[in-house]
């Protein structure tokens, strides 16, 4: 095909990010958006210049001039949502983390294998000019065995209320951001298996506001030696910071994704936008340009359309992103029990259904409230 058809369902922060995106992959075509209220729907599709735009997924799901979904909605929607579009015979585009249990997670990857559609996992930190740069460094032998990793990811919170929602997010810091570096380290080490997840979590400024963890360390061992340690925030003030560390027997290497791209400003009375999650602009601050490029987005868009315009295997798949689902259930495990959880992985969960272990440990919320309805 000429040009990939793309459908976009959400709205909001990440369908911005990937519109934007799409700017930058001439061989894709952005035919229709959806999204549940009609006003905020309406308005995006006329800044995106979108030719249709619906309230109801499944009318997106029956267009023709559709071949691809890009789905950036809440996390318990995403198995409805990509199981509807799977039957429709639409690949989708998915993002993180791919589902908020491993029930919705395994139903997902099936249904995606049943129909014979590609689920293209949207983790955008392997994707990052920087970090892209950082695995090439690595591959060619630049640093010898690599040994140890660090990646963390830390604001103040996240964009819209519903993440701190565990009913609809499954999580906290871990479960918004840690997918990020998880991920990440799996393919620096060329997505060898696990071996052992040790995690401590903590409540320490939207305590409030959430019963899931706002700060976090997961600290993962692959198997043939490597280590991974993910330290995640959303109590950390000052806008996103974003960086990786990597050690080997012969060399590290140290890589700032956003800091070592801005500039420095000085406002006296501040400005309008400096960097994502940034509060404040007054004084000193750094102010970032072509933040979606740094971020990976145009990146990770142009392989997954030339994925399906080629007939290739993506990078990224939906079996990836289930794989850091597990890391992430099992460092809820360990957070909550105190134990380090060795592989293969077989949740510990009062009932049938894997639970975040963490929550249920640490706050009011427990397994018998889970599947309450959601008021949308």
């Amino acid at each position: 095909m000429d040009r990939v058809r793309v459908g976009i369902i959400g709205s909001a922060f990440s369908s911005n990010l990937h519109l934007e995106a799409l700017r930058e992959v001439p061989e894709a075509i952005v035919t229709a958006a959806c999204s549940q209220n009609p006003a905020h729907v309406e308005e995006f599709a006329r800044r995106w210049r979108i030719p249709a735009a619906a309230t109801d997924y499944r009318e997106l799901l029956e267009r023709k001039d559709v071949d691809v979904v890009i789905v950036g909605i809440p996390n318990d929607l995403h198995c409805e949502v990509t199981v509807a579009a799977a039957e429709a015979g639409k690949h989708v585009i998915l993002e993180k983390p791919i589902a908020h249990t491993l029930a919705d997670a395994n139903i997902i990857v099936a249904a995606c294998d049943d129909h014979h559609v590609k689920l293209m996992y949207a983790e955008t930190l392997c994707f990052c000019p920087k970090y892209v740069r950082a695995k090439q460094l690595v591959d060619e032998n630049a640093v010898g065995n690599v040994y140890m990793l660090k990646q963390s990811e830390k604001h103040s919170g996240p964009h819209s209320a519903w993440f701190y929602d565990v009913r609809r997010s499954g999580g906290g810091s871990i479960m918004d951001m840690g997918c990020h570096g998880i991920e990440w380290a799996r393919w620096m080490y060329g997505k060898r298996r696990v071996k052992s997840v040790f995690a401590h979590c903590q409540r320490v400024l939207h305590t409030e506001r959430t019963h899931g963890e706002d700060n976090s360390v997961v600290l993962i061992e692959f198997e043939g030696g490597g280590i991974a340690e993910i330290e995640d925030s959303w109590a950390r003030y000052g806008g996103m910071d974003d960086r990786i560390e990597i050690y080997g027997t012969e060399g590290a290497i140290y890589c700032d994704l956003l800091h070592g791209s801005s500039m420095e400003t000085y406002s006296q009375k501040g400005y309008g936008y400096a960097v994502e999650k940034a509060d404040e602009t007054r004084g000193w601050t750094f102010s970032v340009f072509e933040e979606t490029h740094l971020y990976g987005f145009p990146h990770e868009m142009r392989h997954f359309i030339n994925c399906i315009q080629n007939g290739e295997e993506p990078m990224e798949t939906g079996r990836d992103g289930l794989a850091t689902l597990e890391v992430i259930y099992a460092a809820y495990e360990s957070a909550g029990t105190g134990r380090r959880i060795t592989w293969p992985y077989v949740p510990k969960s009062p009932g049938e259904v894997p639970v975040n272990l963490w929550l249920d440990a640490n706050s009011s919320f427990g397994p018998e409230h889970r599947n309450q309805p959601v008021e949308r």
